[in-house]
Order: structure tokens, then sequence, then C-alpha cells
């Protein structure tokens, strides 16, 4: 979900440092806090709230000697729903999204599409955006096992853009430029502000894209934070970049 805004930021920084070497990876949130707590990385980038937090808390939180991470909020995302741009769907609500989700509802024409069989796209065990998405939409309820699972959003993209009857979850940075700022159903039906033809439909959850106002205000029903993670108090270079991140140019960026 972070590796597009984190390409971006350390560009920027780059032409400001141009003497230090950023290498990134993804694999998941889980993986990236694995990796800090290992000390086999400097930064780490999750969207999973800290155990201690309510979501939404906007302060870093502190390192202890059970959690020495430090978890500093840069942003929020929102986790768009995606399915194939000929899915003649409008939206849905989160019961809608729970039942394909669970396999009980099994086909479009259930929720007034022709699209066919539904064809569920998940992610992998550790993702942040899989951890949210089976709290706020699933609950108690385990996706359903005939789910292809992704490693990372842009693969969900992938698969959906190729298959017709395809439904998945991404960050909304993959697919922002399809997404109209203005979320009312006659906008949500038009075209792109980007003109050109999108790969996915982002399809409205309880009514709501997830704009940057909608994600902003929280009013988007799949609204999640943005980290970056050290180990204990960032010194030195982590410490300016972070700094950099939290500055308006950076904020900014993201």
């Amino acid at each position: 979900a972070m590796h597009r805004v984190l390409a971006d930021l350390t560009a920027a920084f780059n032409r400001q440092h141009p003497g230090v070497l950023f290498v990134i990876r993804g694999g998941g949130s889980t993986i990236g806090e694995d990796l800090v707590r290992s000390r086999e990385v400097d930064l780490g980038a999750s969207t999973l709230f800290p155990p201690q937090q309510q979501a939404g808390g906007s302060a870093p939180t502190a390192p202890t000697a059970a959690d020495p991470l430090v978890r500093v909020p840069i942003g929020l995302d929102g986790l768009a729903v995606v399915v194939h741009p000929s899915n003649s769907i409008a939206g849905l609500s989160l019961v809608q999204l729970r039942d394909i989700f669970a396999g009980r509802l099994l086909d479009w024409q259930g929720l007034g599409s022709d699209a066919g069989e539904i064809q569920l796209v998940s992610r992998e065990d550790g993702s942040g955006s899989r951890i949210l998405f089976e709290t706020r939409v699933m609950g108690d309820e385990r996706v359903a096992l005939t789910a292809v699972v992704m490693p990372t959003s842009q693969d969900v993209v992938e698969y959906v853009a190729k298959n017709p009857q395809a439904i998945g979850y991404v960050s909304r940075a993959e697919v922002a430029e399809w997404i109209p700022e203005d979320d009312s159903p006659a906008a949500s039906a038009a075209a792109p502000a980007s003109g050109a033809a999108p790969r996915v439909k982002v399809l409205p959850v309880e009514g709501r894209l997830p704009t940057l106002a909608t994600v902003r205000s929280q009013e988007y029903a799949l609204t999640e934070p943005l980290y970056l993670i050290s180990y204990g108090q960032p010194t030195g270079r982590i410490r300016q970049f972070i700094d950099f991140v939290l500055s308006p140019a950076g904020q900014a960026i993201a």
C-alpha cells in the first residue's frame, strides 16, 4: 500500500541528499514490522494499527521493553474495492461485501450485474490491507477458500483488469487516477478525471468512494493509517528522512 508514496518521497529526499541510497521492497505490513524488530532494515512501512493506539491516532508511539518499535503516522489510505470495468454494478454495502467474500453470494446476477460467477481476489496473510479488510468487513467470518491470493495491490489490479468476473481490494494509490474526487452517484458513473480508460472500476462502499476528502475526514468505511516504523527513536539520516516526510513538502507528496 505504501510502495508508491515511499518511491516518491525517497526520490524527493534524494534530490536534496544525493548521497543517501534507498532500497525499497514490498511484502506486507507484518513482514515490514518483523524486519524492523530483527534490525534487518532501517525503516518499515505499515498500515497496522498499533495495539495500544486507537484508530485515527495521530501521535508517534513510544518504544517499550515489550515493543521497541516507534510508529510515526505519515498519512491515511483508503482500501478501494475494485471490479472489472465491464461490470455494471454501481456499488456495495459492507454487508454485501461480507456475503460476497464469505462465499454466500456466488453470482453477480444476484447483485444486479450480468458478469457471471464471482471470482474473489484477496491479499496474502500478513498484509495490512487484508487485516483491515477482514476486521472491518469480514468480522468473525473467513474469506472463502476459493479466493485467489495475490502478494501486492499491483498484482490485484493486474488480475482484476484481466478477469471480468473478479473483485478485489487495493490501496487507493493504485487506482487514484480513476477515482473522481466528487463521489456523488453521477460522478461515480462518469469518466475519470485523468481521461484515461480505467483498467479497473472502483466501487463506492456504503455510498462513498475513497476520495481524498472522504479518506481525510475518515468518512470512507475502509480507511487505514500509514506508518513509518523504526527500532527505537530514529536518529541520523533516518530521523532526517522522517522529518522530511512530516514536513509540508513531504506531506504534499503523501
